[in-house]
């Protein structure tokens, strides 16, 4: 029962920030709910207009948002537009967005993989996941709106 609440409260904020956005928005949001595996261009989208890097209403592009995180900096060495984002490197995109404070490994070495082992840890990775794991929409709609909830409580 624990769970279901949880989901729907993920749910419900999700439907919130969906009521308050633009329809485009919308429409995006279904769209990746739809794909087998997103793009780092199209998370970087997602992960950096959810961290307020960059505004929503200024209507970039997925692929002008990959130029933004490569010029700051967001993204893991070698990460491609088009390329398949794993559940490393999106850890490692949310650690560096939301500015997350990382333990001991982390913020020794800044790596893809201690980022994957400090969500896991803070709890917004759950259930099915490994590092290499390619992120389908719908996880990667559910990291964001945990990653959203638990870092504004």
């Amino acid at each position: 029962m624990k769970g279901f609440r949880k989901w729907v409260l993920l749910c419900s904020l999700l439907i919130v920030t969906c009521s308050l956005a633009f329809a485009q928005t919308a429409q995006r949001i279904a769209w990746l709910l739809e794909q087998e595996h997103v793009s780092y261009a199209h998370s970087a989208l997602l992960v950096f207009e959810a961290a307020d890097l960059i505004d929503p209403a200024a209507g970039l592009s997925p692929e002008q948002a990959f130029a933004f995180a490569l010029e700051n900096e967001l993204l893991p060495r070698g990460a491609q537009a088009n390329q398949a984002v794993t559940m490393r490197g999106l850890s490692f995109m949310i650690m560096r967005a939301f500015d997350l404070k990382g333990g001991f490994f982390y913020t020794m070495t800044k790596s893809q993989h201690h980022a994957y082992r400090e969500l896991l840890h803070r709890g917004i990775i759950q259930g099915r996941a490994d590092p290499f794991m390619l992120v389908p929409g719908d996880k990667l709609l559910f990291v964001v709106s945990r990653t959203l909830f638990l870092e504004n409580r």
